[in-house]
């Protein structure tokens, strides 16, 4: 009797089919790890092994992103202090049209807001022509994953260049897929210098128009600005809030997605 209650209470061996954990970690079969592979292989824009231009776009681009969640707490501080370094880093509209108000007091010189503005939204786009340029359809694919995007790429090939030069000054306004576009105008052979000239003429219109009203504002943007710097810290705290709430949720919905496809 003793041997029977034993035996009924020793655990069940292991089925293929049931997931293997070790403590606290499960433990993949080497079919789910190969399974994964393939589709990061399928979805990777590069080929591999990659090449030193790949490894000098992907790097480049990283850069950028470390370089805009580094300054993201020390905006604020910079809003008041230093406007036009805050203007060339990050092509902040706000840095713009703070520099531009401190200009219409005589505290900053307004053509040098309005060429650091220029350089802060412009300096990255070239990035993604270049990402568009090498590696074609599966880098528009890389970057913006959704049926209407691949649909819009079949269009674009037909597009004479002169639409998509416009296209790139359209882009840095507000609410165009800037990122989607540029991507297309590599894709679609936009020349670098087009490119390059077309995205300078966008940027050079959108700082224009923000720096006009900071400039028109004056007095009355600049103790906005005054406002913003005296209260710097708490926002900066809240900026980092609200960075770490999303990194959780994002998180969250990522290893709700998984166990629904284990299951």
């Amino acid at each position: 009797m003793a041997e029977r209650d034993e035996a009924s209470a020793a655990p069940e061996p292991a089925t293929e089919d049931a997931p293997r954990r070790s403590g606290w970690r499960r433990q993949y079969s080497p079919e789910e790890i190969e399974a994964a592979k393939q589709q990061w292989r399928d979805m990777r824009p590069w080929d591999s092994p990659m090449a030193r231009a790949d490894k000098v776009l992907i790097g480049c681009m990283v850069g950028a992103f470390v370089l805009a969640m580094a300054t993201l707490p020390l905006r604020p501080f910079l809003l008041a202090s230093h406007p036009t370094v805050l203007a060339a880093v990050t092509g902040s509209s706000s840095a713009i049209g703070a520099g531009a108000a401190f200009a219409r007091i005589g505290q900053a010189d307004l053509w040098l807001v309005i060429v650091a503005g220029i350089v802060g939204k412009a300096k990255f786009d070239w990035l993604y022509w270049w990402a568009g340029r090498r590696w074609g359809a599966k880098g528009v694919k890389f970057f913006v994953p959704t049926d209407r995007a691949q649909r819009f790429v079949e269009r674009v090939r037909s597009w004479p260049m002169w639409a998509m030069f416009l296209l790139v000054i359209a882009a840095a306004l507000p609410g165009v897929p800037a990122l989607l576009v540029y991507l297309l105008a590599g894709l679609a052979g936009s020349s670098f210098v087009a490119f390059l000239a077309a995205s300078i003429i966008g940027a050079g219109v959108m700082t224009g128009l923000v720096a006009g009203l900071g400039y028109a504002l004056g007095q009355s943007a600049v103790d906005v600005v005054l406002v913003v710097d005296r209260y710097a810290l708490w926002i900066s705290l809240a900026v980092a809030v609200v960075i770490a709430v999303q990194a959780g949720r994002s998180q969250g919905r990522r290893q709700r997605r998984a166990a629904a496809t284990r299951s």
